[in-house]
């Protein structure tokens, strides 16, 4: 059999570093998603502008409004800062009184929790404090919020608490080793944090500045919509978690602080380019494809989960350039027409668009549901040229395009696999592939995928159906993110791009490669192992 060539290998591990780094940026975020989205429902319900402000453009008005919003509700001195120079020229002598809870969760409580989860990330609960520590001097050194300086100065302190404990690793004597851990990490904390005010902080304000000054100038000059010319490859390879919530959640959630909206939060999360690759393959795919496609297309549109679309795209690589197409269209629509939204969409389903975008009032959201109509349709149009313009060569290259895909594929690689072979047996285009086989009792499957929430979520929800479908009990189904795999698991299930990461996160498991979390011919294969291992070992 031909091996890989070494290009080959650099490539791939190129490709596996940046997915690396990108699960880095986007853990971060990801598990505090539900602290941003209650940020962004009470600033889309009491803000000024929102549905009981002062301004609403429903006409409601709650009383309370301005005790949640600070400040009285006289915009000049809304949240903290507005507290700090009413109370500093002696208009109140209660700051609290003028805090409220936008402000503050926005200044101090979202970056904080960035930190911490960056911190445990790198050094457990320990890195968590310390970063945490580190974190509150560049968010009370800088007057915008923190969230690129949490994400730079939480693992980093992290890592240095790391470093600093390995300077008297098992130098300690008995009975002090609580002593010596407090008292360094609240020294090192305290250091960090000062730094953090003088140096660190200002650093982060030019940071913030240049990045913010760079999208203005995106959006100046009309250029913001070739964004989605990076933006759209970089999804197909698995790198959307990291876009979304590493690069575009941190400056979104800075905008959306000062203008109420985001156009940012819908470069990535527009489910619309996928919605429209979906629909084309619907209508003029061939083989499984086809079959496939109108139950993904309604997974991702109101699932929001995105990455069941990429291997419709990977298996016609030349739709890629459909979906940039489709999502250039989508932010130019919000570009021109001021749409945008309040916070995060997070899964990027139209459920969660809505509620995001509702916040800005019914034209904001009629704006926003024509950039999703936008993009579905300029995609779909596109793809549905190049499926048809491809469809007899698909039809003959060994009966659809899937088949296509698979043999270009192994000639790109130099050698088959298993997921390979599954893929082939599940579109017709050979004989099924080689069942999984192990001697190992499986009794603990983990579905993985970059960030561990939506499609593994929904390939165990599958499996575990499977499983209850079969009679097969005692084992036990779960999801989560590649990076937090401890090689406890039996058997872990990835999409084939993400497998070599698993791999090296938990070597000693069992690893099954699918193209598709949702329809796999694999699973069959592990539910039968299961419960032949069930019926030879009672």
């Amino acid at each position: 059999m031909t091996t890989t060539s070494p290009a080959a290998q650099r490539t791939g591990g190129l490709r596996t570093g940046v997915q690396r780094f990108g699960t880095f940026l986007s853990g971060m975020i990801m598990p505090n998603i539900a602290a941003f989205i209650a940020w962004g429902f009470i600033t889309m319900l009491f803000i000024p502008a929102g549905f009981f402000g002062a301004d609403s453009p429903f006409g409601w008005h709650w009383a309370p409004v301005a005790e949640i919003i600070g400040g009285g509700g006289d915009s000049a001195t809304i949240g903290w800062q507005g507290a700090m120079t009413a109370v500093a020229e002696g208009e109140g002598g209660n700051f609290f009184a003028y805090v409220g809870l936008v402000g503050p969760m926005v200044t101090y409580l979202l970056p904080l929790l960035i930190a911490n989860t960056a911190g445990r990330m790198v050094y457990g609960e320990r890195g968590g404090v310390v970063a945490t520590i580190a974190t509150m001097g560049v968010i009370v050194g800088t007057n915008i919020p923190m969230f690129l300086g949490a994400m730079i100065m939480g693992p980093l302190a992290a890592w240095i608490t790391k470093q600093m404990d390995r300077l008297w690793d098992g130098r300690i004597r008995p009975g002090f080793e609580m002593l010596v851990n407090n008292f360094s990490a609240g020294i090192l904390g305290m250091v960090l944090a000062i730094l953090g005010f003088f140096a660190f902080g200002p650093v982060m304000l030019g940071i913030s500045a240049v990045l913010g000054a760079a999208v203005d100038w995106l959006v100046s000059l009309s250029l913001l919509p070739l964004v989605s010319i990076i933006v759209e490859p970089a999804k197909v390879l698995f790198l959307n978690n990291a876009i979304n919530h590493g690069v575009f959640t941190p400056l979104g959630i800075e905008q959306a602080a000062e203008t109420g909206k985001s156009i940012l939060f819908l470069i990535e999360a527009n489910p619309g380019p996928g919605l429209g690759l979906l629909l084309a393959f619907t209508f003029f795919g061939v083989g499984v494809a086809k079959a496939s496609a109108p139950g993904a297309a309604i997974i991702q549109f109101f699932g929001g989960i995105h990455e069941i679309y990429f291997p419709y795209a990977l298996s016609k690589p030349t739709t890629i350039l459909a979906l940039i197409a489709g999502g250039a269209a989508g932010v130019t629509t919000n570009m021109i027409l001021g749409g945008g939204l309040a916070f995060p969409a997070a899964p990027g389903s139209i459920i969660a668009v809505t509620a995001a975008a509702i916040g800005g009032g019914v034209g904001n959201l009629l704006v926003v549901y024509l950039s999703v109509v936008v993009a579905a349709v300029v995609t779909f149009l596109i793809t549905g040229v190049i499926l048809r313009a491809s469809r007899k060569r698909d039809l003959a290259a060994e009966g659809d395009s899937f088949g296509a895909a698979i043999a270009q594929t192994e000639a790109n690689k130099g050698k088959s696999s298993a997921a390979m072979d599954a893929l082939r047996a599940s579109s017709g285009a050979a004989a099924a592939g080689a069942a999984v086989a192990t001697d190992r009792r499986i009794e603990n499957v983990v579905f993985a995928c970059d960030a561990g929430m939506g499609s593994s979520a929904m390939g165990a929800s599958v499996l575990r159906n499977k499983f209850k479908k079969a009679g097969v009990e005692g084992v036990t189904v779960t999801n989560q993110a590649i990076a937090n795999l401890d090689g406890t698991a039996d058997l872990v299930i990835t999409q084939q791009q993400l497998t070599d990461r698993a791999k090296a996160q938990s070597p000693n498991s069992i690893h099954v490669s699918v193209d598709n979390f949702m329809n796999s011919p694999k699973y069959e294969e592990v539910v039968e192992m299961v419960r032949d291992q069930r019926k030879e070992t009672p």
